[in-house]
């Protein structure tokens, strides 16, 4: 989950990135998003039934998959609050709900615990609330990887109110930062980063705000797509103006 907001002292935006704790055994010590693993619970009817915001047809015209492809909406809001502590949710008729503190936390710790993420807002009259994600891109790990999976990436402004958190089961660090000035980092060694958080940041370098970002993914599409070391559907603009962002570092 690629969460953002509008720059609070400058144009532009800022994503919300972690760092994975150094000992885990697949990119340890790296410096991505908030996410993880779709649960076989994430797909179900009875999770679908209690999504509001978009449908299972409107995800499944963004990709096909193996699984039904609106587990993956419901997964990233699921990850979002085990990762960062935000929660994304509603009333029945889609309404915004105003969510003390100390209720995300005690949905956050049931999910921990085990208990199905929908159940948990089911048991508050909640439903998970997918209105705002926006699909950003897909990569596979390549043949070589030690690890293989297929990840799916997704754009999530912060809801009004909340503030993401750090909890470490399994990051290190949890903190904003300017996409031009994360990718520059990673340029000169500062932050390691795996090929789809450095095209993420890349990316959203050229945007000067939410409202521009926003319109530009209302067509639901990948913005970029592939197999480390062989991205595929990377425009030339956006490449050519990330690197004008360089003489903004300070």
């Amino acid at each position: 989950m690629v969460l953002v907001r509008d720059a609070a002292t400058a144009a532009g935006v800022e994503v919300y990135m972690i760092r994975r704790n150094r000992g885990m055994k697949f990119l340890g010590g790296y410096y991505a998003f908030p996410g993880g693993k779709v649960d076989p619970a994430d797909g179900e009817p009875r999770a679908v039934a209690h999504v509001r915001g978009v449908t299972a047809d409107e995800c499944a015209r963004c990709f096909t998959d193996g699984v039904a492809p609106i587990a993956y909406w419901i997964t990233a809001a699921r990850e979002l609050l085990e990762e960062t502590g935000v929660l994304l949710a509603c009333d029945g008729k889609g309404r915004h709900i105003d969510v003390a503190q100390d209720a995300i936390d005690a949905c956050r710790r049931e999910v921990m615990d085990g208990a199905a993420f929908v159940d948990t807002l089911a048991r508050r009259a909640w439903h998970v609330d997918l209105r705002a994600l926006r699909y950003l891109s897909h990569f596979t790990t390549p043949p070589r990887s030690p690890i293989r999976f297929t990840a799916r990436f997704f754009l999530c402004p912060l809801p009004p109110g909340q503030a993401p958190r750090l909890f470490t089961e399994e990051t290190s660090e949890g903190f904003w930062i300017a996409p031009h000035e994360a990718y520059w980092k990673y340029v000169d060694g500062e932050m390691a980063m795996a090929e789809p958080a450095e095209y993420a940041v890349g990316y959203l370098a050229q945007f000067e705000s939410l409202d521009a970002l926003w319109p530009a993914h209302a067509d639901g599409q990948a913005r970029f797509e592939g197999i480390s070391h062989r991205s595929e559907r990377i425009a030339d603009d956006w490449k050519t103006a990330r690197f004008a962002y360089r003489a903004r570092r300070s």
